[in-house]
């Protein structure tokens, strides 16, 4: 493609992710994370003994889900401290869409810099029926950037199907990535990437340095396993993802998920650390 064939848009897009794909591809130590919605009922039950657990599997980083929202100040100041002393940290948290409005925006900020959180990530939409309901969603997402980034935070979105599903003969998730800053990050979801249809390797090498962190998750087309099989057990490319990612993506840090499995919680979170260690190394 020509520089005249190029958009304004895009091509600032890329000119801004190039220092993250050159730090991507000069870093050999990507940390891998678990995402904390795949331990809930232990995290629910117990959470500084869940973090412990997570910790002591040799994950490096966590997102915390929605309810760290309803903590206090002072449980979220111990789970700080929590993880200083365990050498790990909160790399992002999922958040409703809520969280990022304007009502809102101001305590999920907050309660991020205690965290230590890097980035702010959205979790879902509200269902969208045309391009013009996924517009304003990217509108939103740039608002709440505009408050986040003067304090060291950054915003990031989460797919699920319905952003790689065709509305008006487009993917939501293409509007998404043209029409927020590029400073947003672009969190893949990859089991769900590819049920909805789509390539998650294409998808990666189209968007340099928007790509960020990624969610391990994989899935079977068999619906008795779905996403109930574990790390490497389902249809994901990981060799071919993974290369992508960090050639190209800017990955910062990977995030194990899982929606559930034959195994307990914490089982399966240590389970599927292994697996990523044997496919991917230490």
């Amino acid at each position: 493609m020509t520089l005249t064939a190029l958009s304004r848009r895009r091509f600032l897009a890329l000119s801004a992710m190039w220092p993250w794909v050159f730090a991507a591809r000069a870093s050999s130590g990507i940390p891998v994370g678990l995402e904390l919605y795949s331990v809930r009922d232990e995290l629910k039950r117990d959470p500084e003994g869940t973090v412990r657990a997570v910790a002591a599997m040799g994950y490096q980083c966590v997102e915390f889900y929605a309810p760290y929202y309803d903590w206090t100040e002072a449980q979220t100041k111990d789970m700080r401290k929590l993880l200083n002393d365990l050498g790990i940290r909160c790399s992002s948290t999922h958040n409703d869409a809520g969280y990022l409005g304007l009502d809102k925006i101001h305590r999920t900020r907050d309660m991020n810099l205690i965290l230590g959180s890097e980035y702010v990530v959205q979790a879902s939409s509200p269902p969208q029926t045309t391009l013009d309901g996924w517009k304003a969603v990217a509108e939103s997402l740039n608002t709440a950037a505009d408050t986040l980034e003067p304090v060291g935070l950054k915003a990031g979105y989460h797919n699920h199907q319905p952003e790689f599903t065709p509305v008006q003969g487009k993917r939501p998730m293409e509007l998404l990535a043209e029409e927020t800053k590029p400073t947003i990050m672009l969190q893949l979801d990859v089991g769900t990437c590819i049920e909805a249809g789509s390539d998650p390797v294409a998808w990666i090498r189209a968007h340099p340095g928007r790509i960020r962190s990624i969610h391990c998750k994989d899935w079977s087309p068999d619906p008795a396993k779905g996403y109930k099989v574990l790390f490497g057990e389902g249809t994901a490319d990981w060799k071919n993802i993974f290369s992508a990612a960090e050639s190209v993506g800017g990955v910062e840090y990977y995030l194990i998920e899982q929606e559930g499995s034959r195994f307990a919680e914490l089982d399966t979170a240590r389970k599927c650390l292994q697996s990523y260690r044997k496919l991917r190394g230490p």
